[in-house]
């Protein structure tokens, strides 16, 4: 049902300067303006794969069903020294409550169960995001914790063994 289609840094380049177009053929895939208007996103995934090149294969993925992108999704980042990815999905509004999120999850925890590096699968989610925690239910994950992120508050850390 979603395959993720990994998206080139020269896309989220393109995407950062505001040509969607450019972005969609680089791509391969046309981008829909709610995907352009996560510029600030971009911005953070190319600066990680600047740091650390072995990040592409772990961030920034375009989550498409028959064709059409209905959201973007990946993981923080490459396994940590512990064995921790922290998975990060959003669906597009106009495809949102059709089951892609969790869909797009099960693909991350795929993704993650088959590196062998990858021990645990993190997630951090608003208390208040009931959204979220709906998706996240069903797949094994625990509370373990919280967290203070700057951008968005408290968090919940929510983590399962891969």
């Amino acid at each position: 049902m979603i395959t993720f289609v990994r998206l080139p840094v020269a896309a989220m380049r393109a995407l950062i300067s505001g040509d969607r177009a450019a972005a969609s053929v680089v791509a391969g895939v046309p981008l829909s303006p709610w995907v352009a208007e996560e510029k600030w996103l971009w911005e953070i995934r190319v600066a990680d794969i600047e740091r650390d090149p072995g990040a592409a294969e772990w961030v920034a993925r375009l989550a498409v069903v028959d064709g059409q992108v209905v959201g973007h999704g990946g993981f923080h980042g490459p396994p940590d020294a512990d064995g921790r990815v922290e998975v990060g999905y959003s669906v597009d509004p106009a495809y949102r409550r059709k089951g892609f999120a969790r869909a797009m999850l099960a693909e991350l925890i795929a993704r993650a169960e088959g590196d062998p590096r990858v021990k645990v699968v993190r997630a951090s989610i608003r208390p208040a995001n009931v959204a979220s925690l709906a998706t996240i239910a069903g797949f094994g994950f625990v509370q373990v914790g919280e967290q203070w992120d700057t951008e968005d508050g408290l968090e919940t850390l929510y983590e399962r063994a891969v």
